[in-house]
């Protein structure tokens, strides 16, 4: 039976929008602008390990700590860069505060295949939009430089929200601005925990972007898998 959904809400990163290059090539550009020659795949190491640390340190971009999204942010750029080896002060800052604006715009975000499409084919058929994602205030930006903002009726990032997937707090904010109840709202995204099961515990339906050579869950039913997200309308409409 085809269900009657009336509202759609999509995750982003990875999702609709994912990065150009690995984080590590831009911070390797950026460090060669300033005359500073680091390796990108140290730099996307160091990544991973000053994001998890702040991250562990100060959840959902430190809100409610006392931080704001854009220091959060330039508190990992520069750890980023310290532990591949680079101290100088100055160049830190410079480095770090270039790095945060050019994450805001187009250039380091392109759309995954069929996403464009996929939005426009839902609009099409009525499907009222949102967005649902553990992201900083920065998002609506990117979503309007990457031509897909105008899709939406909300944006919700987990700063705004103050909670972040998994959280069940940040779907009910999501379905109280849906203003539908939560049988008739399904939730797009490529995480089986943030996404998928965290959407469908608070009643909502899910459907999970799983793309060539990701492993598969085993209760996630094979009509809610999108290998593609152009498969979703087809999904919807069995």
């Amino acid at each position: 039976a085809m269900l009657r959904l009336r509202f759609l809400t999509w995750d982003v990163k990875d999702t609709l929008l994912r990065l150009r290059r690995p984080v590590g090539e831009s911070y390797a550009a950026e460090a060669r602008a300033h005359g500073v020659r680091v390796q990108p795949e140290a730099l996307s190491r160091s990544f991973r390990e000053a994001y998890g640390a702040q991250s562990r340190l100060f959840p959902n971009y430190g809100r409610g700590r006392g931080l704001s999204s854009q220091q959060w942010w330039l508190d990992v750029v520069k750890q980023t860069f310290r532990l591949s080896g680079v101290h100088d002060e100055g160049v830190l800052v410079q480095m770090a505060e270039k790095l945060y604006h050019d994450f805001c715009s187009a250039g380091n975000w392109e759309l995954l295949p069929g996403a464009g499409e996929t939005l426009s084919q839902c609009c099409q058929r009525g499907f009222r939009m949102g967005v649902v994602s553990n992201f900083d205030n920065r998002l609506e930006k990117i979503l309007s430089q990457c031509n897909l903002r105008h899709h939406f009726e909300f944006i919700l990032t987990s700063e705004e929200a103050g909670f972040a997937k998994p959280d069940s707090r940040i779907f009910q904010k999501a379905l109280s601005l849906c203003g539908v109840p939560p049988e008739q709202v399904a939730h797009v995204g490529d995480d089986y925990t943030r996404d998928y099961r965290a959407a469908r515990d608070i009643g909502m339906h899910g459907f999970l972007l799983r793309t060539a050579g990701q492993g598969t869950e085993p209760e996630v039913p094979f009509e809610h898998i999108l290998p593609k997200l152009s498969h979703l309308l087809t999904r919807i409409e069995k």
